[in-house]
């Protein structure tokens, strides 16, 4: 065989195998099931899937069965559904009194699942302060999520701001401990605080599919996306129904097809784990109790996958990733896909503080590498929270090659053969 034969079967052999394993990866991601499912969801018939609606329970029954047809294993029982209850406080008296004498009710803001609230000095609460120059919400939101009573004095520089704290308090899980937000710099010696609330109960539901792993099955990788949106709303040229097809039902889709693809090739070593989150439009509620039923020592990454349905500022094969900067596993998953067509790039949008903005948050503040993708261009997107987000609006194709890029650099995780460093936690995040 000549020098210049080889040379030429070689190409050719190279470019078959290519080929071959280009053609398989496509086989796995068909557009046509993308689109079956992506209709669906984003359909008027789920009427916008606001939590707590009627249509949402449709979603998630959807959810479910196309979780229950891939093999997965149910969260609980027989049944992917992880339920939980929120309450909704409605204040009936709030009193404090501060060194024997009456404070304005509006420098106080109590956060409890307790009917009858009742504290002063002697109580055992731990005192912090968020002091001046720090940030406000992330720190009542990181105290706010301790398992502790707290008595927080918030500097009086942030009294411009203090009230909106109460969003802290719109909806809230049953608990044993209260927080107690107080304007002020210093904490008084003697006080009391009664605080009385009624309560009204809303019933969520997350989706959740389970893929035991062999070799290191205690050890988990989470693929997740939220599916509700925000329901019917406002019309806009007679349109009053927010299909939310980008938001975020096309991330799970996403999670649906991912789940389909390691179920076949049921080589994962570590556990994988597929949700779809409730309550994300209305405050997170749907990721934040999902976080709280896992050891995050055991989750060694979590791929969340919000909006990938337009194509991101780089074009077609291209996605970002938030938080870049915060671990490694940016570079892990750039490093699988070396080679490729598809490129990930640190989040584009730092001022939009998009690592903290979605579902990935609760778990990367407990120190999970757990990072978004997206391709939303968050500061021109057309479609984003309006009724015009439909199916017709989507890149499916896309889509797809965004999906097989996440399988694919996901590979060395979900093997074992590569950790994530770990998010720092404390007072840096």
């Amino acid at each position: 065989m000549s020098t210049l034969f080889r040379s030429l079967f070689l190409g050719v052999t190279i470019f078959s195998s290519v080929y071959c394993t280009a053609q398989k990866a496509d086989a796995s991601f068909p557009v046509s099931e993308v689109r079956r499912i992506e209709t669906f969801l984003a359909s008027d018939e789920m009427r916008g899937r606001k939590a707590g609606s009627p249509e949402i329970e449709k979603a998630a029954a959807f959810i479910a069965e196309e979780f229950k047809k891939a093999g997965l294993q149910p969260v609980k029982g027989t049944s992917y559904l992880q339920e939980f209850t929120m309450l909704r406080p409605r204040l009936k008296e709030l009193k404090f009194k501060a060194e024997g004498a009456d404070v304005d009710a509006k420098n106080i803001i109590v956060i409890t699942s307790k009917p009858e609230l009742e504290l002063d000095e002697k109580s055992g609460y731990e005192v912090r302060q968020i002091k001046a120059g720090a940030s406000l919400f992330e720190d009542a939101i990181s105290m706010n999520g301790e398992s502790k009573n707290l008595l927080i004095m918030v500097d009086t520089s942030f009294s411009k701001n203090f009230a909106r704290l109460a969003f802290l308090k719109r909806q809230i899980f049953t608990s044993d401990f209260s927080k107690v937000f107080i304007l002020g710099t210093t904490v008084p010696k003697e006080y009391k605080v009664k605080a009385d609330h009624n309560f009204d109960e809303t019933r969520y539901a997350n989706v959740v599919g389970i893929l035991p792993g062999k070799s290191k099955k205690a050890e988990q990788v989470i693929f997740s996306a939220h599916y509700d949106h925000i329901g019917v709303g406002k019309p806009v040229a007679g349109d009053s129904i927010y299909n939310g097809a980008n938001d975020d039902a096309a991330g799970t889709t996403a999670v649906i097809m991912l789940a389909k693809h390691f179920k076949k090739l049921n080589n994962n070593q570590r556990t994988l784990v597929f949700a779809a989150f409730t309550a994300e439009e209305v405050g997170g509620y749907g990721s934040q109790y999902f976080s709280k039923q896992f050891d995050p020592n055991q989750v060694m990454a979590m791929f969340n996958i919000e909006m990938i349905g337009t194509e991101s500022k780089w074009g077609k094969n291209s996605a970002y990733i938030t938080g870049f900067d915060k671990t490694n596993m940016g570079k892990i998953l750039q490093a699988n896909l070396k080679g490729s067509a598809f490129q990930f790039h640190p989040d584009p949008y730092p001022d939009q503080n998009l690592f903290y903005r979605s579902d990935n948050a609760t778990l990367a503040q407990l120190g999970v590498p757990a990072h978004t993708i997206s391709t939303s261009k968050m500061d021109i997107e057309p479609h984003y929270h309006k009724p015009s987000d439909e199916v017709s609006t989507l890149d499916l194709e896309n889509m797809a090659r965004i999906m097989r890029a996440i399988a694919e650099s996901s590979k060395s995780i979900i093997s074992g053969k590569d950790t994530p460093s770990r998010v720092k936690t404390g007072p840096a995040i």
